[in-house]
């Protein structure tokens, strides 16, 4: 098809629609607008503005009465939020108060045993109580501490090193500690001292784990600040107790407050001596017993069974036997507490140190 038929068909086509646009054009009428008459305008003028003024005064009325009443709704809520929050305080001392009133009616019963404290020690870590023990055959030195954070106690290596020791008093001055207690057995070799048996601390295993044998058994604490201990036949065992530090040595005194039978080799080797002692309540406070003794050939100091009816006394839940003798130590607020038998601070392998 060629332009020229092209543009012929789309003319006819479109022919109708313009013919239909011009005539629209030729007839459409003429609209006039005449102003209104002047007596009209005046007449509406007036009457306009007066109706929206007195629209705007009815408004205006109508806002200050919302706001009279929005102002007195606030004025209520401002006086009933300040009686919530007066109550609510209120109420939050009452429990907290109350809160802690089952540790302050058991812990009364537990001091009544104890006696007077000769020392404290409060911080937001723990609360320290030191006292004096005054018995038949000797004397010793129990400090009963309120755990309130993980980071109030620890277990440190002698110098942080497997095979390195120290003294307790060391101990504490390198970790700036409110106190320190000497923890568990040891062997000598020609290359150190190192702990007796499963040992852990910042919850590893420092030599691996030796299944328990003989009279042997582990205690320490948890990661959430209980005091673990017994035997365990396999690693499992004893992960299954999160260990978060712990030593080894024997034997165990009480389990849930029964006495445990002391093995024959302990009620003679030797029989008198300085001892140390780490215990707890029911309520997870801890006890720590060090006695004092002149040496350690069974000439002076507590028996394993004269601490188990003192233990039963105070009223202790569980109770092992640490390493005694002249490792026993007790460091409290700068200063040696017990007399070492030593004459001096025995080097020891590992030590629990106590952080206000």
């Amino acid at each position: 098809m060629t332009v020229q038929r092209i543009n012929r068909m789309a003319l006819l086509l479109c022919a109708p629609f313009i013919g239909i646009l011009g005539w629209m054009l030729l007839h459409t009428p003429a609209l006039e607008l005449n102003d209104p008459p002047p007596e009209l305008t005046a007449t509406v003028q007036p009457v306009r503005a007066a109706e929206l003024t007195g629209k705007a005064l009815s408004n205006l009325d109508k806002a200050h009465e919302l706001a009279t009443v929005t102002s007195e709704a606030i004025k209520r809520d401002t006086k009933l939020y300040d009686q919530t929050n007066k109550e609510v305080r209120s109420l939050l001392q009452l429990a907290t108060s109350q809160s802690d009133r089952p540790y302050r009616i058991y812990d009364r019963r537990i001091v009544r045993k104890l006696g007077n404290a000769s020392e404290e020690v409060q911080s937001d870590k723990l609360v320290a109580q030191l006292y004096h023990v005054r018995a038949q055959h000797f004397r010793g030195y129990a400090l009963k501490v309120k755990l309130k954070s993980e980071e109030a106690i620890d277990m440190v290596l002698g110098h942080d090193t497997f095979g390195k020791s120290e003294t307790t008093m060391s101990a504490v001055k390198r970790y700036n500690a409110l106190a320190g207690i000497n923890a568990g057995g040891f062997a000598d070799s020609r290359s150190g001292r190192y702990p007796l048996s499963t040992t852990v601390t910042n919850s590893e295993y420092v030599n691996g784990f030796e299944p328990s044998f003989a009279d042997l058994f582990f205690v320490g604490l948890s990661q959430d600040m209980k005091l673990i201990g017994g035997k365990y036949a396999s690693r499992d065992e004893l992960d299954r107790e999160n260990p978060k530090f712990g030593a080894s040595f024997v034997p165990i005194l009480l389990k849930n407050g029964v006495a445990q039978p002391i093995p024959d080799k302990w009620k003679t080797s030797p029989r008198r001596a300085p001892r140390t002692v780490i215990a707890n309540y029911k309520d997870d406070q801890l006890l720590f017993l060090v006695t004092d003794g002149s040496d350690e050939h069974g000439n002076s100091g507590a028996t394993l069974e004269e601490l188990q009816i003192l233990l039963s006394r105070f009223g202790v839940k569980d109770a092992y036997n640490l390493d005694g003798g002249g490792s026993s130590s007790l460091i409290f607020n700068g200063r040696v507490v017990n007399k070492p038998s030593d004459g001096q601070l025995r080097q020891l392998a590992t030590n629990f140190l106590l952080f206000k």
